[in-house]
């Protein structure tokens, strides 16, 4: 049995309590300030044509004419909302927007939500196919199919009606490609329990699917009433009366009216394009999660 030497120094292990390094904590500080920075950039450029828009919109027609206009106006107005909202039937067609974008967004959420229901649960003969054609109309451009679309309103009757714009988008191949991949993470056991309780297809789709996809239903529905609203060639074939035209057909109507008045322009402008950044800013949550759960990067 050795003896243990009481001049040896008593080995110190390390303490699991020691401070860790301070280099790492300051480095992912440093990475925090850098991703803080870009995003600020990144927001800056975005926002800097609305906020242009804005100055545009609020400076004087004297300032425009003469081309004194800075990023802060000396002074600001609101003549050119007061040309806009006398002049034009602004509200009416405010009005013809909401209605054909919101209707557009419901038919489009009920068609893709049942479509993808059916495609990521259902199994029948050719649906691999079916759903690989439906992917397919998304390479072909709008122009394409509009003469088709033209006389198909026109034969029922629809052309110069808010029907004719609504029904021939109210289906999307990539609301039906999103809403299949999003269903496709709900867990079968549930709609197998639901199914061995007795519920038929509709009750499972009403009772299990929809409760659990409200990130989806948001997305669908900002993105359908998104594209209704801003949609232009379209609704300017198949409306033909001043009192249906819509917000983007309206702005078309009033520079052929003013000629080049950048004051009105930017008004109208800001009157379309407010309504679509304070929905995206509402929804911003849902569409978030509705992309990021349907696998979409």
């Amino acid at each position: 049995m050795t003896r243990a030497d009481p001049l040896a120094r008593p080995s110190v292990r390390p303490s699991s309590r020691t401070a860790a390094p301070r280099r790492p904590r300051r480095a992912s500080r440093l990475g925090l300030a850098a991703r803080i920075l870009a995003a600020v950039v990144v927001a800056a450029v975005v926002l800097f044509p609305l906020y242009w828009m804005l100055v545009v919109a609020l400076s004087s027609r004297s300032d425009l004419l003469g081309g004194d206009l800075r990023l802060v106006p000396r002074t600001l107005t609101l003549e050119n909302f007061d040309r806009v909202l006398g002049s034009f039937p602004v509200w009416t067609w405010f009005g013809n927007s909401t209605a054909i974008a919101i209707t557009t967004a419901v038919l489009t959420v009920g068609v893709n939500m049942l479509a993808g229901y059916a495609f990521a649960h259902l199994r029948f003969r050719g649906s691999t196919a079916l759903f690989l054609v439906a992917l397919a109309t998304l390479t072909l451009p709008v122009q394409v199919i509009m003469v088709a679309l033209f006389r198909l309103v026109t034969d029922l009757g629809l052309y110069g009606s808010y029907w004719a714009v609504i029904l021939p988008t109210a289906a999307s191949a990539f609301g039906l490609f999103l809403a299949r991949q999003f269903l496709l993470g709900i867990p079968k056991e549930l709609i197998e329990a639901a199914r061995m309780d007795g519920a038929g297809h509709l009750r499972v789709f009403r009772s299990v699917v929809l409760p659990l996809s409200k990130p989806l239903l948001a997305v669908l529905f900002f993105m359908s009433l998104l594209a209704s609203w801003n949609d232009f060639a379209w609704p300017l074939i198949a409306l033909k009366e001043n009192r249906l035209f819509t917000l983007p057909i309206g702005l078309l109507y009033l520079q052929s009216e003013n000629g080049p008045d950048y004051g009105t322009t930017m008004a109208f402008a800001l009157l379309d394009v407010v309504p679509m950044v304070v929905l995206f800013l509402v929804f911003q949550r849902y569409f978030v999660q509705g992309f990021a759960r349907s696998g979409i990067r």
